[in-house]
């Protein structure tokens, strides 16, 4: 079928994150003495929100109270620099334009925290009208978990299989699998081609242009 609606992840899928997680996350790392991480193994790192990220970035056994004030380190390192690096892929600006010019609803869902979700979506894509865009909430449950895309998908009007979820890492399929819409993995953000097919991926695009080729335009 033909899906009428979009709904994108934010860092890896759109936005390359990737340098201000990792510089913030390091800088953090830095302070406690601990040793600091490549940006590649950060990709692995990111995608369950930051209080996750900074558990994974931390050795095995730290303890918790540690890793709460490590957080609270990070936030505001992260906090005057999230924009410093960040962008939009190539190519992605434009494909976010024609879909909108052709009708196809748009939505973002992020495990990022709602706050700098919402600011980053006015910095980078001011002119695109988004129906619905969510970061991790109070009392809502994170990605995998399906109840923000069926949100967004009640705010589009559109039955959830009318829609498609775009993401770069097995959260995000399996989180359009739990909301019975349609999934795609891209290859240019944070994981691998081997992560989608192991997870069934309806689709794996290599590059932005190709969400236009799906919906023939």
């Amino acid at each position: 079928m033909k899906y009428k609606g979009v709904i994108f992840d934010l860092d890896g899928t759109i936005l390359d994150t990737i340098y201000d997680l990792g510089n913030s996350v390091n800088s953090t790392l830095e302070k406690y003495g601990q040793p600091l991480h490549t940006y590649e193994e950060y990709k692995k790192k990111i995608g369950k929100g930051f209080r996750d990220l900074i558990k994974r970035s931390f050795p095995e056994m730290t303890e918790e109270i540690i890793l709460e004030q490590a957080l609270k380190d990070f936030l505001e390192i992260y906090d005057r620099s999230y924009m410093n690096d960040t962008r939009p892929y190539d190519g992605i600006c434009e494909v976010l334009k024609v879909l909108t010019a052709n009708n196809i609803k748009l939505g973002i869902n992020s495990n990022k925290r709602n706050d700098y979700t919402n600011k980053l979506v006015e910095k980078f894509f001011s002119d695109i009208d988004f129906f619905g865009v969510f970061g991790e909430r109070n009392n809502i449950p994170k990605k995998p978990a399906p109840d923000s895309a069926l949100e967004i998908a009640e705010l589009m009007n559109l039955n959830p299989d009318e829609i498609l979820y775009i993401g770069d890492s097995k959260t995000d399929i399996l989180t359009g699998h739990n909301a019975g819409m349609g999934s795609a993995g891209v290859l240019w953000g944070f994981r691998d081609r081997k992560e989608f097919e192991e997870n069934n991926a309806d689709y794996i695009f290599t590059a932005p242009y190709e969400i236009l080729e799906l919906f023939d335009i």
